[in-house]
């Protein structure tokens, strides 16, 4: 038996009778007027097929990820109904997004533009935002998070050390087929025992990616990143 507890934007959840969790893929990206974007907090457009791929790559990578001895809530995944299974794990205050940035973009790129020219370079630098769409998803810094009793300085601590060793294996994985990671999205949560896990996906509705110095879609970087 299963039964809804959450719906969100690209999944929804169901808690099993087991106590774990069950992740269902939907075909919703976030964007805005049907133009995806990662960094929007809402969902602009509809891909079928995508949340198929999604799954597929969030296997592959949380698979590798696991097997670098890095904690996910990853159990197993069915993708014949778009699935996965997951450990449970408490999310950080309401919900945090944590994001690692390759190069200069977006929502990053909107906000210090008088600072920085568009696709400069940025060394893993991570930051991290509250997920509030009415806040438009506000940024939070480490000490904001620890007064605020979101998180210890040590559980930030490992998420952010975390966050770039994932990006790494992601970046590196990606540059062997020739496409360039730009930046990525994350979501942690923590379990009895206050570990940080990696939860939620990691697919290519969440990252930005580059070929050749030209954006590649969602659907285009599945293609191409699943092309034998």
């Amino acid at each position: 038996m299963k039964k809804l507890v959450y719906t969100g934007k690209t999944k929804d959840v169901f808690a099993l009778d087991n106590g774990n969790y069950l992740l269902k893929f939907k075909d919703d990206c976030t964007g805005k007027d049907g133009v995806f974007d990662p960094g929007e907090n809402s969902v602009g457009l509809t891909i079928d097929g995508v949340g198929d791929v999604n799954l597929r790559m969030s296997i592959y990578f949380f698979e590798k990820i696991n097997a670098a001895g890095i904690k996910t809530h990853y159990i197993n995944a069915n993708l014949d109904d778009t699935t996965m299974e997951v450990v449970p794990a408490k999310p950080f205050g309401k919900g945090l997004e944590v994001i690692c940035r390759h190069k200069a973009v977006g929502s990053f790129l909107r906000r210090y533009s008088d600072y920085v020219q568009e696709g400069a370079d940025l060394p893993a630098y991570v930051e991290m935002t509250f997920k509030n769409d009415a806040k438009g998803d506000p940024l939070v810094t480490k000490d904001g998070l620890v007064v605020l009793g979101v998180m210890t300085e040590k559980q930030y601590d490992d998420m952010k050390a975390m966050t770039q060793k994932i990006t790494q294996i992601v970046a590196d994985d990606l540059k062997e087929k020739g496409l360039i990671l730009y930046d990525i999205k994350f979501e942690f949560g923590y379990g009895k025992d206050g570990e940080v896990i990696l939860i939620d996906e990691i697919a290519s509705g969440n990252m930005r990616v580059y070929k050749d110095g030209q954006y590649i879609d969602p659907m285009t970087l599945s293609k191409l990143f699943f092309a034998k």
